[in-house]
């Protein structure tokens, strides 16, 4: 599957700790009993050092890019046995011999995701939001892997037959798909590999390397968003030719979103593509790319390129960048984020540890204004340069997700991270929240949101994604370079490689908390990226033009900076602050909690009280938690109540005459335009 090998994982100072219960201050004592009894039972993670990590793809060359998914691989008996979760400590309900995916122990669950980002499961948006994923040659169990990952999980099922799934090659057809077209074809071509051909060697582990990610790919789409419909395109060949048609055959099915899992070096016409594509600058559609796992500029691929990823480094995408997340045991609630990195010098000389998050200052590009109006841009060391990432999400393959690929080899169930989860994760968090809405350039929503409602984000604020010089410590597992460190070798501890408050180059403005930072603020301005304008595309120019000032055109000279102008001046726009549907104070009632002390209270008996900011509606859903032979999943028992809210205080019940049996329940009160958030709390 690889040629590429990490060394062991590190956690380094930041390491997962041991428990906080979040959920008791929601849900009351009944709650706080029911959790209490839950981490009776508690196993903790084994230490990052009992797994190594492997690239899924090869590095990428002139002209042709690599896929991003990073697989954790066990090392260690006790590792091997999966007797032990991932990311998180967890109460594992083990009932039989066979490791469960949905117990934690092959890494962060769907509903972690969800909890950690604090997500609801499904968009609100009036119309249905498609996710489109683009890769490299043709996985033949993409829809049946992506069916045996809803069934662990319990996840809508999403197959071609209820028009949820759809894969089509890079000309937007469903038949006629590239490499391998059936299990024949492969089969005969590792014939060839066994034979001694390394073309056919290479092209049969290049297949395998993709079908991880695309496993990666259309499986965390589909478990962020659970009623979006999921297409998958597949590319001829990893080569920017063949990508760059898939991706605008994603825009001819007319996609919300679409997500590149996938970067290579900044490109020239003699690499065989064009450096500023327009298949990436489709104004009014999400597009997301992702950061790249080999550090700022790259540092720990050989051999060393010393650019930024394309196409994040396209003005015209949402580039995201790689962070390790930390999440209390237990609740799966988000604790911290860092930006990840784990290389080192290796000894004898190369690069040791097993990833960072990618990022720079673009040499080709010209940052968006919205970019450079970040309030640190003068710290960040890209002039008017483009700048990776904007945005970021969990990449560490530690604290990743768990992922099935039935084509892998070894085992099916496996860890997977690199910025290739951090990609469909945030296209996914954009159709939560409804997509572009409108808004030519989406990544500008993000910009406005973060210095509008600063909260409305987690801000990553510990980390570098810079070279460390000092060996990486195969006795401790960790690099022995600070923060500080990294980022004085690397940028000269500026903000482009060393994260701070605000802005920053490893993180950009930082990690979903709800989806509320994916949606324009109130009255800002549909259209394309120059605020104010009407229409067309990108303002931001290849190579030394510059787009870099609001309203502003450069000179055919091209100079850094501001360029020269037009005689008009910058239209100045004045945006309200976004007013943010908040609920909080979720509580059960204390007739519900005398009721559930019952044997079998009625459905009717269960109420609830909640504090609402804005009168809105409220989606209320009750699930029970399920045990089945040893693989625990959510069940929803009744059809979800829809309360109209107003401000303040208010208290509802479910109605109906059933009656609620002993088992763990989960209820989740969904507001429009806010984040959903949920009680748990156990009867009998």
């Amino acid at each position: 599957m690889t040629t590429r090998t990490r060394h062991k994982v590190a956690l380094g100072p930041a390491a997962v700790t041991a428990a906080f219960l979040l959920l008791c201050a929601l849900a009351s004592c009944a709650f706080a009993s029911a959790a209490a009894s839950a981490s009776a039972g508690t196993v903790a993670p084994l230490p990052p050092s009992d797994y190594a990590v492997r690239a899924a793809c090869p590095p990428p060359v002139a002209g042709r890019a690599a896929c991003l998914a990073q697989r954790l691989v066990p090392e260690t008996a006790e590792a091997r046995a999966h007797t032990h979760p991932l990311g998180v400590a967890r109460a594992l309900r083990r009932r039989s011999a066979s490791p469960s995916a949905a117990e934690g122990v092959y890494d962060l669950t769907p509903e972690d995701l969800h909890l950690a980002y604090q997500l609801p499961l499904s968009t609100t948006a009036s119309s249905t939001q498609t996710i489109a994923l683009v890769d490299a040659y043709n996985d033949l169990s993409a829809e049946a892997d992506l069916e045996t990952y809803d069934h662990e999980f319990g996840l809508p099922e999403c197959t071609a037959a209820n028009n949820c799934f759809t894969k089509v090659n890079q000309d937007g057809q469903t038949g006629n798909p590239p490499f391998p077209e059936s299990l024949e074809s492969l089969e005969s071509e590792e014939k060839l590999c066994g034979e001694g051909q390394q073309e056919a060697c290479w092209q049969v582990q290049e297949a395998k390397g993709w079908s991880v990610e695309i496993s990666l790919d259309i499986e965390t789409a589909h478990a962020v968003c659970q009623n979006c419909h999921i297409a998958l395109v597949e590319a001829e060949s990893p080569s920017y030719e063949d990508l760059e048609a898939a991706e605008e055959a994603a825009v001819g099915l007319h996609a919300t979103e679409i997500s590149n899992s996938w970067a290579g070096p900044e490109c020239t016409e003699e690499d065989g593509c064009v450096p500023d594509s327009p298949a990436f600058d489709h104004p009014g559609t999400v597009i997301t790319a992702a950061a790249g796992d080999d550090g700022y500029l790259n540092w720990l691929e050989e051999p060393r390129t010393s650019a930024a990823s394309f196409p994040a480094s396209s003005p015209h995408v949402i580039a995201v960048g790689g962070t390790r997340l930390l999440l209390h045991a237990q609740t799966a609630a988000w604790k911290a984020e860092m930006v990840w990195n784990d290389g080192g010098e290796a000894e004898g000389g190369g690069k040791d540890g097993h990833g960072a998050g990618g990022g720079g200052c673009s040499v080709q590009f010209t940052a968006q204004p919205w970019q450079q109006s970040v309030a640190d841009w003068s710290s960040v060391g890209c002039a008017d340069k483009r700048a990776v990432a904007d945005v970021s999400a969990d990449a560490d393959p530690y604290t990743g997700i768990a992922v099935y690929d039935s084509q892998s080899i070894g085992e099916e169930w496996g860890a997977v991270g690199g910025t290739s989860l951090a990609s469909p994760l945030i296209a996914s968090t954009f159709a939560l929240a409804g997509g572009a809405h409108g808004v030519a350039y989406p990544a500008r929503t993000l910009y406005e949101n973060a210095a509008d409602s600063p909260t409305s984000l987690h801000d990553v604020t510990v980390g570098s994604n810079g070279e460390c010089l000092k060996p990486f410590d195969a006795n401790t597992e960790s690099t022995a370079c600070t923060p500080a460190e990294e980022a004085k070798t690397s940028c000269h501890s500026t903000l482009i490689c060393l994260a701070g408050p605000g802005y920053d180059g490893p993180s950009g403005v930082g990690t979903p908390d709800g989806i509320v930072a994916f949606q324009p603020p109130v009255g800002a301005p549909a259209g394309t990226g120059e605020p104010g304008s009407g229409g067309g595309k990108s303002p931001a120019p290849e190579g030394g033009g510059s787009g870099g000032s609001f309203g502003g055109s450069s000179s055919s000279g091209g100079s850094s900076g501001s360029g020269s102008t037009s005689s008009s001046p910058a239209p100045v726009i004045t945006t309200p602050t976004p007013v943010t549907v908040r609920l909080s104070g979720l509580a059960l009632t204390v007739n519900a909690l005398i009721a559930l002390n019952t044997s079998r209270p009625r459905l009717s008996e269960l109420g609830f009280t909640f504090t609402i900011n804005l009168a809105t509606r409220v989606r209320a859903s009750l699930a029970k938690l399920l045990d089945r032979r040893g693989h625990a999943r959510w069940q929803p028992l009744t059809r979800s109540l829809t309360i109209a809210a107003s401000d303040g205080r208010d208290s509802r019940h479910f109605s109906g005459h059933g009656v609620l049996r002993s088992g763990t329940y989960r209820l989740t009160l969904t507001p429009v335009g806010g984040t959903a958030r949920s009680i748990v709390f156990k009867i009998g």
